[in-house]
């Protein structure tokens, strides 16, 4: 592997290249031969079947048309139905981005048209769904990635020379081991480190929202972990509790990538842009800045559900749809020379919603699975999604025609977007009152990112976005993006809001329903999951006063509204399901790591798996390695 870009050179005709790069795990070449870039396919494809790795031809950008030039080309070629949003130039990379609304129309049948824009202007064009819902932030997250075309060309390249490092297994022990640094028995700040002789991953970097101090931290002074010999951050998903402190490694010099979907790589930056604004509130001074978070987006590399790649000398990875929130994955890791297979699920939702796909259960091969529990209890089973839909409406209906507002504090990202599918149609069918639906918080613009990525969502809802029948940009939601818009709200009538954040720990949630608590008329729907010791747990408890933090100060608020807890509509799995994904995952794997949960329902879990499966369950504490091989 060490000469790869060499063999490949030594089969392609003389005088054909002008450069020959990595690109993380593929490889390009660079032809200055305006011929051989328009017929050159057959032999690329010769060659890759010979050194099996993925191998992409494009043009020098001696050869370029202007970039002037080829946006004229690219808007003859392309038809105005496909409704060209813009078109942005990599030029180092010798890449054309067109963001249409309709890719399909963009494309052409069999990819016609692309090649048409390829043969014409030289330039590989790549289509890129634009967002249903206009988002200055998501636009911002987009154009961080073609800001310094120079850095990522080489950034990329670097990465690939350390992934085709020579190594040779016979030579050395191989082995591979995993610690826990946040995330063992308890739900917040999960973290884990993967090493083998040769790699060192760093699997999700969360935040403990509900705790203060150290404990809110993963345990990133421990020994083993130094930040200039990690090779990869792998993040399985969005939610601040796995993505938090990512852009903070930035901040104390990680320079390696972050492999993610491309829906986890917007929603991750955004939920971190939010992070900072929700310490600006409490007073307290944010733990990273917003030049780290453009860092973190701009040594991003995005995968899609089961694209195979590798990250370093004896690691692959893939990812599979996990359920759980748009772009969840669950990260397959196939370790050494068929050494050890390796599942690390994240979260999981093994059931489907309207949102999403229920998580994937088939995989290649499959050794040891890490599982969540954050709903592992033997008593955490929930009512039906159908059955938790109509008690949501019935309350809705009781509050709203008593004359009060209805508050759904909500996850940014899933738990959200579930409710409003949800309340689209039962509004539309009439199930309840045609009262103003208000989105306050992140939720709107996490919106834009769900009708950016149709592919990522479940069948039936990706077919009526294609369909132009998209319910996120129904009349029907009205969005809160200003101070005295939140008042208006506050002082208007009845009404249903969504609201960050779903834990009740800062964000507009807290300030509607301090406003809210001390009228009987009003209602406060709890459905995400609440943290020991938090606001909201103590109010699903029973709590008929509680204390909120406003500008770093405790103020007593009594609880008078009207309590509805819910855990049917989770984006967790529930017991039963968990037990479930268990049974049906293929193959069958021999260990199972169990965290994610609080300690009892970890273990508890974990016991049940043991005396169902008779396979080997492992709950590890904090700071703890298991050797997997």
């Amino acid at each position: 592997m060490a000469d790869i870009l060499k063999t490949i050179e030594e089969q392609l005709p003389r005088g054909v290249v002008g450069s020959t790069i990595f690109e993380g795990a593929n490889i390009v070449v660079y032809t200055t031969d305006t011929a051989f870039f328009k017929n050159g396919d057959s032999k690329v494809k010769e060659i890759v079947n010979t050194i099996k790795k993925r191998l992409e031809l494009r043009a020098d950008k001696k050869i370029l048309l202007s970039q002037e030039e080829t946006e004229q080309k690219i808007r003859q070629i392309i038809p105005r139905e496909a409704e060209i949003e813009r078109v942005i130039f990599d030029p180092q990379r010798s890449i054309v981005i067109i963001e249409t609304k309709k890719p399909g129309l963009a494309i052409g049948k069999g990819g016609s048209l692309l090649r048409e824009v390829k043969i014409n202007t030289y330039w590989t064009p790549q289509v890129q769904r634009s967002a249903a819902i206009k988002s200055k932030i998501t636009d911002k997250i987009r154009e961080v990635l073609y800001m310094d075309n120079s850095y990522r060309k080489k950034f990329l390249n670097d990465i690939g020379e350390k992934i085709y490092k020579e190594w040779n297994p016979d030579k050395m022990e191989e082995w591979v081991r995993i610690t826990a640094l946040g995330g063992g028995r308890q739900v917040g700040r999960s973290c884990f480190l993967m090493q083998t002789p040769i790699s060192k991953v760093l699997i999700d970097c969360g935040v403990d929202v509900s705790s203060s101090g150290k404990n809110k931290y993963p345990y990133l002074e421990a020994p083993e972990l130094d930040l200039e010999a990690i090779d990869a951050v792998i993040l399985s998903h969005a939610h601040l509790d796995h993505s938090g402190l990512i852009p903070y490694l930035y901040k104390m010099g990680y320079k390696g990538p972050v492999y993610m979907t491309a829906p986890t790589r917007d929603i991750s930056a955004l939920m971190a842009l939010d992070f900072i604004g929700v310490a600006y509130k409490q007073a307290a001074a944010p733990l990273f800045k917003s030049t780290d978070i453009r860092s973190m987006v701009k040594h991003s590399i995005t995968l899609n559900y089961q694209e195979v790649t590798d990250i370093t000398p004896d690691i692959r990875i893939t990812m599979y749809n996990a359920g759980h929130t748009l772009g969840s994955s669950m990260i397959h890791f196939n370790i050494g020379n068929g050494l050890h297979n390796y599942l690390y699920s994240g979260d999981i939702k093994f059931g489907k919603s309207r949102a999403l796909e229920a998580a994937a259960t088939y995989f290649p091969r499959l050794e040891t699975l890490q599982l969540e529990a954050t709903y592992g209890g033997r008593d955490n089973n929930y009512p039906s999604r159908k059955n938790s839909e109509e008690e949501l409406l019935t309350f809705i209906n009781d509050v709203i025609q008593g004359g009060g507002k209805v508050l759904l504090p909500e996850l940014g990202t899933g738990h959200a977007q579930e409710k409003m599918l949800i309340l689209e149609d039962a509004m539309r069918s009439g199930k309840v009152p045609k009262v103003p639906i208000y989105i306050d918080g992140m939720i709107w613009d996490i919106n834009a990112i769900h009708t950016a990525y149709p592919d990522f969502l479940s069948n039936a809802l990706r077919a009526n976005i294609f369909a132009d029948n998209n319910p996120f940009t129904s009349e029907i939601f009205s969005q809160v993006g200003s101070p005295q818009e939140r008042k208006n709200v506050i002082e208007g009538g009845p009404c249903i809001i969504l609201a960050t954040s779903g834990m009740l720990v800062g964000g507009a949630a807290v300030e509607y329903l301090r406003e809210f608590a001390d009228s009987p008329n009003n209602g406060l729907c709890l459905s995400c999951y609440q943290p020991a010791g938090g606001v909201g747990r103590q109010i699903k408890e029973g709590a008929k006063e509680v204390k909120f933090e406003v500008n770093g100060k405790m103020e007593l608020a009594q609880i008078k509204l009207k309590v509805i807890s819910m855990d049917g509509f989770s984006g967790h799995s529930s017991r039963n399901e968990l037990m479930a994904f268990v049974n049906n995952i293929n193959p069958k794997p021999r260990r199972a790591i169990i965290n994610h949960g609080e300690q009892s329902k970890c273990l508890d879990l974990a016991s049940s798996i043991y005396k169902s499966q008779r396979i080997e369950t492992t709950v590890p504490k904090n700071l703890e390695t298991i050797r997997l091989r």
